[in-house]
C-alpha cells in the first residue's frame, strides 16, 4: 500500500488491513437484509435463482466469518508486507464474492426476471449496502473499488443488454458512483496515513502543525456521512461533527460541547418538535445504549425520518456514539413488504395476504353459528381484451374492475385480486344479517356491464363461483376449491353466470381426479385401444386409407368418450406421449395391411406448439420401416390459430419429411380459408355437418359445393366424412364432391385386423369384376360395414 511519499511501513499498512476485520456487527445486518429481500423476491417471483442468492449469501458469511476468527488467532507482529496484503486480498475476496452475488440478482431482474419488485428490491439493497462502503473499507484502496464495481458493473451489463437508450444512459451513470466511492475511500486513508507518518517522522510538533492537524480532522469529521458524538465518561459531549447536529436540529454544534447528552436530547426534541413521549422513549434508548445493554438501535423519530444509533464503548469510560440516517433504507423496506402483500395493478391484497386478512377476520369476529360466504370471480373473455387491444388496454380495464369492486364491497368485507383475471372477495358473517347469498349474488350483478379503460368502452360480463359455509368449518384452502369448481359450473352455463357450490360439483370433481390417475395408469400401461375407420373410393371398390380412432375402455366405467379423455390428457399434459403410443400402434398396424392403404392420425394443438413432435414422428417412422408417404396427419382448424408461425413451421418440416398433412373437420372454424395457400396441405376433410342433410336441405348441398369448388381450385384432394346414408352417397357422386368417402355407409370403426380382411375382401371383389366397381358396392354400398 502506497500513500504521496510511497510505499506505508509494514505496522501502519497492518492497522489499515486490521480495520477491514472490525465492525463484523454490520455484516450479520447486511448478510440479514440480503437474505430477507431474496426471500420475498422468491415469494414473488417464485423464480429459484433467488433461492440460489440466499444459499451464496450464507455460505460466504460463514466463510467470511471464519476466516475473521482465524485472523483474531494470527500472530502479525512479525508480519511483512506480503503476509499482510495475503489477509488483504482474503478479505477482498470474500467482499467482492458477497458484492458479485448482489449484483448479480439485480442484473437478473433487470435483463431475464423483469418484474418491478424483483427489480425495486434488488437494486435498492444493493445500493443501500454501498453507502456505507467507505466507512467500512477505507483502509484498502482495492477493496472499494472491487466491492463497488462488483456490485455496480453486473447491473450495468444487464441494463446495455435491454437495447433501451434510457437504460444505457442510467448503466452509465453509475460509473461516477463508483469513482466518486473510491475517492471518499482515497482522501480518508491518505489523511490518516500523512498524519501517523508525519507524527512519527517529528518527536514534537510545533503549534501551527498541531492546528493544521486539528483543522484537517475537523474538516474529515465533517465530511462523514454519519453523525458522531464522542462522550466523556460523565456523558458529557467531547466532540461532535456537523452531521449528527444536521440530523437531530440542533443547531451550532459548538455550543454543545461540554454539554451533558441529556440537554443535547431535550434540545433536539425541542428543534424537531417531539412530543414529552417520543422524547422520553428516545433517552431511555440512548441511555441503554451509553450503558452498554445494547450496542444499536433504531429509532423512529418521524414518519419521514429514521436514525439507528450505534454505541462504542472505550476502556477510559469515554462513548462514542454514532448515528446514520436509515429512511431511504426503512422506506424501502416498507415498499418492499408492501409489493409483497398487494397487487401493484390493482391496490388490492394478494392472495397471500388476502388469507392473511381472512384468518385474522375469523379469528377476531366469527362466530360458530353463522355463514361465511366466499366468492371467485372470473373475467369472462379478457384474453380477447389483450388480444385485440393489448395489453395496456388489459390492465388499465382490470383496474377500472377493482376499483368498482372496492366501491361495491362493504367496510368489512375482503377483496384480493388472485391471479390474471380472477378477484376473490370473502364476505364475513355479520351479525344480525341472514341474506349472505343476496348479497354476493348482488355484488356479483353490479360487477356485470360498462367499463371505460383507456379510453374505449367494454361491455364485460363476470362470471363468479362462491361457497357459503358455517363460520366453525371454514377452512381457507378447502373454501377456494370449492369456489372454483362452482365457478367452473358457472362458466359451463354461459357468461356472466354466478353459480354457489353443491356437493355434488365435489363429487365430479373428485371422479374426474380419479379418471385422471386411471388415465395417467393406462397411457403408462399402454391400455388405450385403436380402432380404424376405412376411407373409400366413392364407387366402394378400393379402400386407400384408414383413420386411426383412440379407444380407451376403462376397467370399471366401460368405454370413455375420446373428447374427455382428450381432454384430460391435455389437462395433465400427456398429449405427447399418447400421440406417441397412438402414432407407433398405427403405424405397426399399416404394415400388416396392403401397402397401397396408408393410415390417418390425429395430432392435438398442443402437438404442434414445439419441434418436438418432428423428432416423435420421424423415429417412429424409423423404428417401424413404414413408409412416409403412408403416414397421414391430421390437423383442425383450432390449431392453424393457436400459433400460425410456430404451427407452420412444424408444418413444413413434416411435410419435407414425406409425411401428408390434412385439414380435419374442414369448414367448422373461421381461419383456415387464410391459410390454405400457405400451408402445406394436401388434403381437406369435409365436416359431417355439411353432410348430414344434404339430400333434404339445399341450402346445405350449395356450401358443400361452394367448398367443393374451392378445394379443387386449389388441387387439394377432399374427404367426405360421415356419409351414412345412400341418397347422400348417390349425390356426392354425381357432382364428384369427394374424392374419398368415410362413413357408416360403407363401414364403420373397426380392430386392424378387420381391415385386412376388408381389403383382400374389395381386391377380390374388383377381381371378380373385371377391375370395374363392384356390383356389391355400387348397388349396396353398406355391405362392408357388417366386417366392423
Amino acid at each position: 500500500m502506497r500513500n504521496e511519499q510511497g510505499p506505508l511501513p509494514t505496522d501502519i499498512y497492518l492497522s489499515f488491513v486490521s480495520s477491514l476485520y472490525h465492525n463484523r456487527g454490520m455484516l450479520v445486518i447486511g448478510m440479514l437484509l440480503h437474505v430477507a429481500t431474496f426471500l420475498l423476491v422468491f415469494l414473488k417471483t417464485s423464480d429459484a435463482f433467488y433461492l440460489a442468492c440466499i444459499v451464496a449469501i450464507l455460505f460466504l458469511w460463514v466463510l467470511r466469518n471464519l476466516d475473521m476468527m482465524r485472523f483474531d488467532r494470527s500472530d502479525l507482529s512479525d508480519a511483512d508486507d506480503a503476509a499482510v496484503r495475503r489477509w488483504e486480498n482474503r478479505y477482498i475476496a470474500g467482499g467482492v464474492a458477497v458484492a458479485l452475488t448482489c449484483g448479480a440478482a439485480c442484473a437478473y431482474a433487470i435483463a431475464v426476471t423483469r418484474d418491478s419488485f424483483a427489480q425495486l428490491a434488488c437494486i435498492s439493497v444493493t445500493l443501500a449496502s454501498l453507502s456505507p462502503l467507505v466507512g467500512r473499507n477505507f483502509g484498502s484502496e482495492r477493496a472499494v473499488l472491487l466491492l463497488s464495481s462488483a456490485a455496480c458493473l453486473p447491473m450495468m451489463i444487464a441494463a446495455l443488454s435491454l437495447g433501451d437508450p434510457f437504460m444505457a444512459a442510467l448503466a452509465f451513470l453509475i460509473l461516477p458512483f463508483i469513482l466518486s466511492t473510491r475517492m471518499m475511500a482515497n482522501n480518508v486513508r491518505s489523511f490518516l496515513s500523512e498524519k501517523v507518518l508525519s507524527a512519527r517522522n517529528d518527536n514534537l510538533l510545533s503549534a501551527e502543525q498541531i492546528g493544521t492537524i486539528a483543522s484537517q480532522f475537523e474538516t474529515a469529521l465533517n465530511s462523514m456521512t454519519r453523525g458522531l458524538f464522542m462522550l466523556d465518561r460523565h456523558s458529557r459531549v467531547a466532540v461532535v461533527n456537523e452531521r449528527a447536529a444536521e440530523l437531530l436540529r440542533l443547531g451550532d454544534k459548538a455550543e454543545l460541547k461540554g454539554m451533558p447528552i441529556d440537554d443535547v436530547l431535550e434540545r433536539g426534541a425541542r428543534g424537531m418538535a417531539l412530543d414529552a413521549e417520543k422524547s422520553e422513549y428516545i433517552a431511555t434508548q440512548l441511555h441503554l445504549l451509553i450503558a452498554g445493554r445494547r450496542s444499536r438501535t433504531l429509532i423512529s423519530i418521524a414518519e419521514d425520518l429514521f436514525l439507528e444509533f450505534a454505541a462504542y464503548p472505550r476502556e477510559n469510560g469515554e462513548v462514542v456514539l454514532i448515528l446514520e440516517d436509515m429512511t431511504a433504507h426503512v422506506l424501502a423496506e416498507r415498499q418492499i413488504l408492501y409489493m409483497a402483500r398487494f397487487d401493484m395493478l390493482t391496490g388490492l391484497p394478494s392472495r397471500n395476504h388476502f388469507a392473511e386478512l381472512v384468518h385474522d377476520a375469523m379469528g377476531v369476529d366469527a362466530a360458530p353459528d353463522r355463514d361465511v360466504g366466499f366468492l371467485l370471480l372470473d373475467v369472462a373473455e379478457f384474453r380477447h381484451v389483450n388480444d385485440t387491444r393489448g395489453h395496456i388496454a388489459g390492465d388499465k380495464l382490470l383496474k377500472a374492475i377493482a376499483v368498482r369492486l372496492k366501491s361495491l364491497a362493504a367496510a368489512e368485507t375482503i377483496a384480493a385480486r388472485l391471479m390474471g383475471d380472477e378477484f376473490l372477495v370473502f364476505f364475513p358473517n355479520l351479525p344480525g344479517r341472514s341474506d349472505l347469498k343476496e348479497r354476493i349474488c348482488g355484488l356479483h350483478a353490479e360487477l356485470q356491464g360498462t367499463y371505460v379503460a383507456d379510453g374505449l368502452r367494454f361491455e364485460m360480463a363476470i362470471d363468479g363461483g362462491f361457497v357459503l359455509v358455517n363460520a366453525s368449518d371454514f377452512r381457507f384452502e378447502e373454501l377456494q376449491i370449492k369456489a372454483d369448481l362452482a365457478l367452473s359450473e358457472a362458466k359451463k352455463r354461459g357468461h356472466g353466470g354466478c353459480a354457489a357450490f353443491e356437493e355434488a360439483m365435489e363429487a365430479r370433481y373428485l371422479d374426474r381426479l380419479k379418471l385422471k390417475v386411471d388415465l395417467r395408469e393406462a397411457v403408462a400401461g399402454r391400455a388405450l385401444d385403436l380402432a380404424y375407420q376405412p376411407m373409400f373410393t366413392p364407387d366402394g371398390s378400393r379402400v386407400e386409407s384408414c383413420e386411426a380412432l383412440t379407444r380407451w375402455i376403462h376397467p370399471e366405467r366401460g368405454s370413455v368418450p375420446p373428447p374427455v379423455f382428450i381432454q384430460l390428457a391435455e389437462e395433465l399434459g400427456l398429449v405427447t406421449e399418447l400421440t406417441r403410443l397412438v402414432v407407433a400402434q398405427a403405424c405397426r398396424d399399416c404394415l400388416s395391411w396392403p401397402p397401397e392403404v396408408a393410415v390417418s392420425v390425429n395430432l392435438s394443438v398442443l402437438d404442434l406448439r414445439g419441434d418436438e413432435i418432428v423428432g416423435v414422428l420421424t423415429g417412429i417412422l424409423k423404428e417401424t420401416g413404414l413408409a412416409p408417404d403412408r403416414l397421414h396427419l391430421e390437423i383442425t382448424e383450432s390449431c392453424l390459430m393457436a400459433d400460425p408461425a410456430r404451427v407452420q413451421k412444424v408444418l413444413h418440416q413434416l411435410r419435407a419429411g414425406g409425411m401428408t398433412i390434412a385439414i380435419d373437420d374442414f369448414g367448422t372454424g373461421y381461419s383456415s380459408l387464410s391459410y390454405l395457400d400457405s400451408l402445406p396441405v394436401s388434403v381437406i376433410k369435409i365436416d359431417r355437418s355439411f353432410v348430414h342433410d344434404i339430400d333434404e336441405d339445399s341450402r346445405h348441398f350449395k356450401l358443400l359445393l361452394g367448398i367443393v369448388n374451392l378445394a379443387r381450385a386449389l388441387e387439394l384432394k377432399i374427404v367426405a366424412e360421415g356419409v351414412e346414408t345412400p341418397e347422400q352417397l348417390q349425390l356426392l357422386r354425381e357432382r364428384n364432391c369427394a374424392d374419398l368417402i368415410q362413413g357408416f355407409v360403407f363401414a364403420a370403426p373397426m380392430p386392424a385386423s378387420a381391415v385386412a380382411a376388408l381389403c383382400t375382401h374389395t381386391s377380390q371383389a374388383r377381381a371378380a369384376s373385371g377391375g370395374s366397381p363392384s356390383a356389391d358396392f355400387h348397388e349396396n354400398p353398406s355391405q362392408p360395414k357388417s366386417l366392423g
